[in-house]
């Protein structure tokens, strides 16, 4: 775990493996030359008075006002054409025009921000960073659609400033009584980011506001959290994750949600019944705004689930991330660049190499990382990637990279529904009957073979309320011939039942699905059963009567025990196999929410064991560990494993962590 490089992405690794450095290949005199180059490249042509380099759609003009020239500006093109029908007759009725079209102008001109580096307050130029979020927000807003936003943070480079900021002036320039949210982790992050709001207000140009009112921020209904802006009537409300029924009863039209990864999940409470809540509220209409930021907290959450979505196009919100190297006070000059190149890692040669990172950069990054006792602290701080920012900042047991490589393989079942049989005996005139609503899913039918055990069915049991754990069977494909030989193809999850039900009715439903694969291996996870006295309700001796190719395992002594029994040691073996199948991609899994539970299965403080985090499940992950360790064990007895070597295979798989 405290490997320097553990969560450098694969696509660095596969790059290191590629090719050498092109770095060592190169003398200072052309190092120093291309990284000039780069510098240069860097330089901001940007003005927000003139409208030089700012975003959106441009159009240089040479602006009148009455009959003297103003200057030349780069407008946009929507003012321009407000500008052509009614030309401004004075400089206040030109900055109201522009301020209502040009957001980067009125944060240049009318909003004030506190800087972080000298910490006098000024006008709020938006840096390189931020202008990237803006890009998304402007596109959305000027093709008329609810503006959504999910952005990944670093530290120090003005993200939930820019959100709020943008909030403002469509509350001060755009809208009247246009209600907005800010809904943080806790109350203090959401007086934070008002506090923003209120430095603005303090210094608002007198002459730009409505009516000549200046605005601020008054008491509305003798409550603290929920405030009026004098001037558009609009309310700001703020709140946090911890008492979201504060937010209730207003109409809410913009909603600024903070450190969301960091929201608390409870059994009353948890971060999908806030959202869902404010997000309900908020109509799909044009100016409607729904932001959701937060640094990294792990993978599995609601957050980082949201971001995949985001991602993967599946959700309403468009993913920013920016990393560290693209804010500006990242630098730091270098006295000596053959001495840095010398001391520059691989990681480091991989920022120069493939991202394009300036001398200075790196040389910033190789200094920070001194005050880390290892680098996976560091990039928890300041992420290059939003795969390392998640990853480094998880006790997870699967990386990030082996989770996305697992996932790219699942995909929707081919049919959906239950095993139906006729009369009493559970397996006359079996068959698959279709239904939307059931419990199995099918990505392959079974192929008919004389292979035995070419199919392994497994079985978690779980509890028959709907808020105990889910009962699981899900049937591997091992791709075995009838001596163990792999065949062509790697092992793959072919099907799956889910569900809660009594232990009698899973056992028939689990003879059922094995006796359609095939006669499939049935593989019982016996430890909750044995350890919890419940072995005789999944009416042991009735299974061995419907069914002859059961798993045994032998105890120490030699016995023959039913069902594979999860320990301690088995556990460990089981999960790390699993690990090693996903990291190779050495099985192709189908369902999606085996990933999410990978996503969420974290190793414990002590480093001892493993568990699903807190409001999740592990159920259909621990089939899979099951069974691929089964069908090592079948290679094993032929002498052709994967790749390990069962005499010290613990103390090999410690090193996939």
């Amino acid at each position: 775990m405290e490997n320097t490089y553990n969560n450098i992405t694969a696509q660095q690794q596969k790059g290191e493996n590629r090719r050498k450095f092109e770095i060592d290949r190169l003398d200072v005199e052309e190092i120093v030359a291309r990284n000039e180059m780069r510098r240069l490249a860097l330089v901001d042509d940007y003005d927000p008075i003139t409208g030089r380099g700012c975003c959106g759609k441009r159009v240089m003009r040479q602006v009148t006002i009455g009959h003297e020239v103003n200057g030349t500006y780069y407008i946009p093109e929507t003012m321009a054409a407000e500008l052509d029908s009614k030309p401004c007759t004075s400089e206040e009725q030109w900055q109201r025009l522009r301020i209502r079209h040009d957001f980067e102008y009125w944060c240049a001109t009318c909003a004030t921000i506190l800087n972080k580096i000298t910490g006098r307050a000024e006008h709020m130029i938006l840096n390189r960073p931020q202008r990237r979020v803006l890009q998304v927000l402007e596109k959305q807003r000027l093709a008329g659609k609810p503006l959504r936003l999910i952005m990944l943070k670093a530290r120090q480079w003005g993200g939930s400033t820019l959100v709020q900021m943008y909030m403002a002036w469509i509350q001060m320039v755009l809208k009247d009584n246009w209600n907005s949210l800010i809904c943080g982790h806790q109350h203090q992050t959401s007086s934070a980011i008002k506090n923003i709001y209120r430095m603005t207000l303090r210094n608002y140009p007198e002459h730009l506001t409505r009516d000549g009112e200046v605005p601020k921020l008054k008491s509305f209904d003798g409550t603290r959290n929920v405030q009026q802006l004098s001037g558009s009537e609009s309310l700001l409300i703020s709140s946090s994750a911890h008492s979201q029924d504060a937010m209730r009863g207003y109409d809410v039209k913009m909603a600024h949600l903070s450190e969301v990864a960091f929201w608390p999940c409870t059994t009353q409470r948890s971060p999908e019944d806030v959202v869902r809540s404010i997000g309900g509220s908020i109509p799909l209409e044009p100016l409607t705004m729904i932001a959701m930021e937060s640094t990294a907290n792990g993978v599995g959450n609601y957050f980082h689930q949201e971001w995949l979505r985001a991602k993967g196009g599946k959700s309403d919100k468009e993913a920013v991330f920016v990393p560290w190297y693209e804010i500006e006070i990242y630098r730091m000059e270098v006295p000596d660049v053959a001495q840095l190149i010398a001391e520059m890692d691989s990681y480091e040669k991989w920022l120069w190499e493939d991202l394009g990172c300036t001398l200075e950069m790196i040389n910033w990054y190789h200094n920070k990382r001194r005050e880390y006792c290892n680098h996976s602290q560091m990039t928890s701080e300041f992420p290059t990637t939003d795969l390392e920012a998640f990853t480094s900042t998880a006790r997870t047991v699967f990386s990030t990279e082996i989770i996305d490589n697992v996932r790219h393989s699942t995909t929707t079942p081919l049919l959906r529904g239950d095993m139906v049989s006729r009369g009493n005996n559970p397996l006359k005139g079996l068959d698959f009957v279709k239904n939307d609503t059931g419990d199995m899913e099918i990505w392959k039918r079974p192929e008919h073979s004389s292979m035995r055990n070419r199919y392994i069915a497994v079985v978690d049991v779980g509890g028959k309320s709907d808020k105990s754990d889910w009962s699981v069977i899900a049937v591997i494909d091992s791709h075995l011939d009838a001596t163990g030989k792999a065949l062509e193809c790697r092992p793959e999850v072919v099907a799956q039942w889910r569900g809660h039900i009594h232990h009698d009715q899973l056992a028939v439903k689990a003879v059922q699905i094995a006796h359609y694969y095939n006669n499939a291996l049935l593989v019982v996870e016996s430890n909750t059963l044995e350890c919890e006295g419940y072995l005789d309700t999944l009416n042991y001796e009735k299974l061995k009567s419907m069914y002859n190719n059961l798993y045994f395992r032998n105890n120490k002594n030699g016995e023959k025990k039913f069902g594979f029994q999860t320990n301690r040691e088995t556990k460990q073996s089981t999960i790390y196999n699993l690990i090693a199948y996903a990291r190779d991609g050495s099985y192709i899994e189908r369902d999606n929410k085996a990933v999410d539970e990978m996503a969420c299965y974290e190793i414990a403080p002590n480093g001892k064991s493993y568990a699903a985090r807190r409001g999740k499940h592990d159920d259909i992950l621990m089939t899979r560990a099951i069974g691929l360790w089964i069908i090592e064990e079948m290679r094993l007895k032929e002498g052709r494993s994967r790749a390990i070597n069962p005499d010290n295979f613990i103390k090999q798989a410690k090193l996939i962590l």
